[in-house]
């Protein structure tokens, strides 16, 4: 963001504008704060999140105290110019009660949109879970005690099925095989403590040079 986009911004009466904060990965929200044109400033050079205590009269960087910092990937203003969306990557949780994010109460129970990302990020937290766990009868436990060996002949066999779905041009078999491929693949990498935003990281990192 240049100096011109920020002389744009409406800033409000008293100096603030709403940055809805948002993990860059995921896309959850992770909290509303206000930023006055320092603290604006001070995210964007520093590539932290930075914002006004409106209770507080002062500044205040996300995490300083806590360690629960946010890294700050992209800022974008709306339509109007008065008021900010903030990608970020979380090092901690955003929520002061410990929760990822501050809009964990639920008015409306969501259902999960089909093709979100999202899903992605539930089925990482579930093979965590099993893990810890390790549950009785599950199969994600079963390929925990398996280990490496076993996990990594079923992402082979699986595939294969992808790789003999697509050469029969059968959509629909297909996209079972395919999501047969990413679970085990997902249960690969949390066997071997490889974070999937990590490797999503490196794709866009690969995007951004056009390697």
């Amino acid at each position: 963001m240049t100096s011109f986009q920020i002389d744009s911004l409406k800033f409000d009466s008293n100096g603030l504008i709403p940055a809805v904060v948002q993990n860059a990965q995921t896309k959850e929200v992770l909290t509303v704060a206000y930023m006055n044109r320092e603290s604006l400033e001070k995210t964007i050079e520093t590539k932290e999140t930075w914002f006004f205590s409106r209770s507080r009269k002062e500044l205040w960087n996300k995490g300083a105290t806590s360690g629960n910092t946010q890294q700050v990937i992209a800022i974008r203003t709306d339509c109007d110019d008065d008021a900010l969306v903030v990608e970020v990557l979380p090092k901690g949780p955003a929520c002061h009660t410990g929760e990822d994010t501050c809009f964990h109460k639920h008015i409306v129970t969501p259902s999960q949109p089909v093709g979100s990302f999202g899903i992605l990020s539930n089925l990482v937290q579930v093979i965590q879970d099993r893990e810890k766990a390790m549950p009785e009868g599950a199969y994600t436990t079963y390929l925990f005690e398996k280990g490496v060996d076993k996990i990594g002949k079923k992402i082979g066999e699986e595939a294969t099925e992808v790789v003999i779905a697509a050469k029969n041009r059968d959509a629909n078999e297909l996209q079972w095989e395919a999501a047969d491929l990413l679970y085990h693949l997902l249960v690969l990498l949390q066997e071997q403590k490889v974070n999937l935003y990590d490797v999503l990281e490196v794709l866009q990192k690969r995007h951004e040079g056009k390697s």
